[in-house]
Formats: structure tokens, C-alpha cells, sequence
């Protein structure tokens, strides 16, 4: 390696001569001041930690929440914008969310694939702030932060978006939506200066994703009607597995946020795992009260929501306001999911996975709470200049925070909403599948299916010369068969769901009614 201030690397595979090192080390001579191999090693565990959140928790926690027709297409699209996601980062998108400022809500486009830039010191140069880890480090940690928010998103749109419309989407909302909003609160930006408080992205990432998941769920259309009544997942116990890598990422999803090992990256750890596990208590009791019994998604539900609800708030309020969020989280998007979320006006917006409820109203929970709770101890210790909260006698932070809502809020309803009709009408590319490959799911996107389930496809694409026919139905009177029964993998002994039941859950009294 060779940085401004270091000396060449000395390879001494003899072991012998000053400076001596193994035959497999490098030995840098003049060391930097602001070289700190402990604080390096700590954010790049805190990013990968991020990246398992992405791959493989929410490839896989998608994966068993669909219905099995559209297990590999949900976990493909996670997949997918991660792979994207990071190309178009080091290319441009980076720069544009932590380089030089160009404007007060974005920074210039540039390259992050330089070596000596990827070698250099680790700094923000909009906000005056310099880490002790290299530049890379930094690009690879704000890319799973990027890669996540527009996984996040896909949560909205599953069971029918059309794959080439997400592959042009991912790089459009990346550019134009998630670039502004880290911009501006992190990177530097107007929100910054003004003082917006948002450790680890309850506005920047779950904000934007809850927004721009409803809006483009909007745009790209409802599932079929058949999949929206028969919703029930295909596998909850891999929904589990997926639930327990976000939740355990997520200590590196905030712990990493004040850039150092410092005391409070130890507070943001604690109180993440606090709030997500009051979250999912108050939950699964409101589920107890009104429903007379714990629903397994509901948990998933709420465990995501109290993740969210902390995110903003994470190092800068005490054990006892973490407490408080995770009440909150586990009430109000519960109220919001299960009452308001059932009228007439929600229910013409087909949010696949509530996105809308656990990110969008969950981030407003916790940016809210972080107005009233932040402590001044908190702020310090974070770094910033912040005197605290409410609680602490500053009421301004709770504006503050409102106003940030607000531009978030604002700029993607227009960005995502642009997007879409550019993908629709300038591209001429459907946002939506057709019907016919809506009905076959996996298979006719992807020529593959999943799990062992084969049969369910193949009788409908007419058994096993039906592989190149993605659209053809299988006989009436195949072995027998209703054609329904077999489009829709279910026996007759398939239930359906139930608007008062919670979100997700199957209640046992409605049965399917197949077309």
C-alpha cells in the first residue's frame, strides 16, 4: 500500500533486518495520525453486519413471507439491488451522498474506484468531519445502508412488479431519491445544518423506503385478486431466520453510525436491542387483546417496526426513552396496520409486505421520540451539537424533526412518482406482469421454481412438455384436475384471510374463494 505520508511497503520474507515482519504482512513505515487499525476493523464488521441484513436476511425473509409461486422472484429482486446498487455506488452515487457539496441537498458526481482515493483518509468534506479508516471503508459502510433502503422498497412492490422495470428503478431512485436524502441530512446538507437528528437512517432509509414503497405500489398496480385474498406465506420458520439476521444486524446498522468503537456505538447496540424487543412484546400483546392469539408474523411485524423506531434515535436517548419508542412502535403501526389499514381508501394500494405501516409510520414514531428524547449526553457523546431534546428543555429539536419528516416525505412522492412514469412512458416499459405470467409466478419470470413444490407449475403449464409454453394453462381435465386448484397450489382445506384478522395471519373461519 502507499498513501500520502506512508513509505513503501517492505516485504521481508527472510525475517530478518530492521522492522521484521512475516512473509505474508506488510510493513508500513511512517504511520499516519489518523490510522486506527481497531476503529477499521470495527466499521467494516458494523457494514458487513449490514450486508447480512440485505443478503442473506431479507432475501431469505422474503423468501418464506410470499406465497411459494413468488418465492424466487422476491428473493431475486433483494438480490439483485444489492448487485446494482453497489456498481452504481462506486461509480457516481456515492459522491453524490458524501463528496463535495454541489448543492444543499446533493453533492457532485464522481468516481469512488480510485486507488489513491480509496486509500486516503475516510472524510466528509461538506460537514468538515474526518474518520480514522480509509475512504473505502466509509464507501463499502454507506453502500449497505443505500443497497438495504431499496430492498426495503421492493417489500412493497412483490408479486408483480416487473423485473426489467426494477432493474431500471433501482439506479433511478438511488440517483435521484436516496443520494438527496443522505445528502442532506448526513452528507452535509441543509437538513444537517439545520440540525436534524437521524443517527442511522430512520428518515434517510426507512422514511424514504415507506414513502417510496406506497407511492410506487401506487403506480405499478395491485397483485391478483387471488393472491392478495390467498396471501399466506410460504414458509414462516424461514421468515424467522430472515428476522433474526435483521435483528442482529442491526447492531452493526447503528453501532457503526458514530464511525469509531466509541461508548456510544456501546449505547446505540443496547438500546437497539431494547426498543426492538419492547416493540415486539407490546405487539404480540395487542395481538393477545384484540385477536386472542400471538401471531408469529405479528412479532416479525413488530420486531421490524421497533428496529425502525430506534434507528433515528439510537445513541442519543437513554435506556428509558428506548423503552418509549419501543411502546410506541409496537402500538401505533399496529393501530395504523390493523384499523386504518383495513379501510377502503388504504386497501386500493396494494403494499405487498405494509412497508407503508412498519417503515413509513414506524420512522415517524421514532423521529418524532427523538425530538422529544434525545439527551444532551446522548448528542454529545455522538458528536453533535445538538443540546438534547425536549426532555432536555430544547422543544426546537421536535420542529426539527418535523421538518425533516417533511422533505423526505415530499421529495419522494415526487421522485418516486417521476420515476415510475419515466420507466412507463418514456422506457415503454411496463411497470406491471401481465396477468397470464402473474398467474404462474416463479416460474414463467425465471424458468426455475422453488423448494420441491415442481408439480404446481408444471400441471399448469401442461405438464412436463409445458416448459417453454410460460403462458398456456394446463387441461380441464388434466389428471382430473380443477384448473384453479392447480393455478393456485391450494387443497381444499385452504384458508383465506380476513380483514379483521392481523396482517398476515390466516383466520381459520374465511375460506378461499378461487376464480
Amino acid at each position: 500500500m502507499s498513501v500520502a505520508g506512508y513509505g513503501p511497503p517492505i516485504y521481508d520474507p527472510q525475517g530478518s533486518g530492521p522492522g521484521w515482519t512475516p512473509y505474508n504482512t506488510t510493513y508500513l513505515q511512517q504511520p499516519l495520525d489518523w490510522w486506527n487499525p481497531g476503529q477499521n476493523a470495527w466499521q467494516l464488521t458494523a457494514g458487513t453486519l449490514v450486508g447480512l441484513q440485505s443478503i442473506p436476511g431479507l432475501v431469505v425473509l422474503y423468501a418464506g413471507w410470499m406465497k411459494h409461486k413468488w418465492s424466487i422472484n422476491s428473493a431475486f429482486m433483494a438480490f439483485y439491488a444489492f448487485a446494482s446498487v453497489l456498481i452504481c455506488w462506486v461509480l457516481w452515487a456515492y459522491r453524490m451522498g458524501f463528496g463535495s457539496q454541489m448543492l444543499p441537498i446533493v453533492g457532485y458526481p464522481n468516481i469512488a474506484v480510485d486507488i489513491n482515493y480509496q486509500l486516503s483518509q475516510s472524510t466528509l468534506p461538506a460537514t468538515g468531519l474526518s474518520q480514522q479508516f480509509p475512504q473505502a471503508t466509509m464507501v463499502y459502510f454507506q453502500f449497505v445502508f443505500a443497497a438495504i433502503t431499496i430492498i426495503l422498497i421492493a417489500g412493497s412492490f412483490l408479486g408483480r412488479m416487473n423485473f426489467a422495470a426494477w432493474m431500471l428503478f433501482v439506479p433511478l431512485w438511488l440517483t435521484f431519491s436516496y443520494t438527496i436524502g443522505a445528502f442532506s441530512i448526513w452528507g452535509g446538507g441543509f437538513l444537517f445544518q439545520m440540525g436534524v437528528i437521524d443517527y442511522s437512517g430512520g428518515y434517510v432509509i426507512h422514511l424514504s423506503s415507506g414513502t417510496a414503497g406506497f407511492v410506487g405500489a401506487w403506480w405499478i398496480g395491485p397483485r391478483l385478486d387471488i393472491d392478495r385474498i390467498d396471501a399466506k406465506p410460504s414458509n414462516i420458520t424461514l421468515m424467522l431466520v430472515g428476522a433474526g439476521i435483521l435483528w442482529t444486524g442491526w447492531n452493526g446498522f447503528n453501532g457503526g453510525d458514530p464511525y469509531s468503537a466509541s461508548p456510544d456505538a456501546g449505547v446505540a447496540v443496547l438500546n437497539t436491542n431494547i426498543c426492538t424487543a419492547m416493540s415486539l412484546l407490546t405487539w404480540v400483546t395487542m395481538d393477545m387483546i384484540f385477536f386472542k392469539r400471538p401471531s408469529v408474523i405479528g412479532a416479525i411485524q413488530g420486531m421490524i417496526t421497533g428496529l425502525v423506531a430506534i434507528t433515528p434515535a439510537a445513541g442519543v436517548v437513554a435506556g428509558w426513552g428506548a423503552i418509549l419508542l419501543g411502546i410506541g412502535s409496537g402500538t401505533i403501526p399496529w393501530i395504523t396496520m390493523n384499523v386504518f389499514g383495513r379501510t377502503e381508501f388504504m386497501r386500493k394500494v396494494d403494499d405487498t409486505l405494509e412497508v407503508f405501516h412498519t417503515h413509513f409510520v414506524g420512522a415517524i414514531v421514532g423521529g418524532f421520540g427523538t425530538g422529544l428524547w434525545a439527551t444532551a449526553e446522548g448528542c454529545s457523546s455522538f458528536g453533535i451539537t445538538n443540546p438534547g431534546g425536549a426532555i432536555a428543555g430544547n422543544g426546537k429539536q421536535v420542529w426539527l424533526q418535523i421538518v425533516g419528516a417533511l422533505f423526505i416525505i415530499g421529495w419522494n412522492i415526487v421522485w418516486t412518482s417521476l420515476i415510475m412514469m419515466f420507466i412507463k412512458f418514456v422506457c415503454r416499459v411496463p411497470l406491471r406482469m401481465s396477468d397470464e405470467m402473474l398467474e404462474v409466478g416463479d416460474y414463467a419470470i425465471h424458468g426455475e421454481e422453488p423448494y420441491t413444490f415442481a408439480h404446481y407449475n408444471r400441471s399448469l403449464l401442461g405438464g412436463s412438455g409445458g416448459r417453454d409454453q410460460h403462458h398456456t394453462k394446463g387441461s380441464d381435465s388434466e389428471k382430473g384436475s380443477n384448473p384453479s386448484e392447480i393455478l393456485h397450489g391450494t387443497d381444499p382445506h385452504d384458508r383465506g384471510q380476513e380483514i379483521g384478522a392481523p396482517a398476515g395471519m390466516q383466520d381459520p373461519r374465511t375460506e378461499i374463494k378461487l376464480d
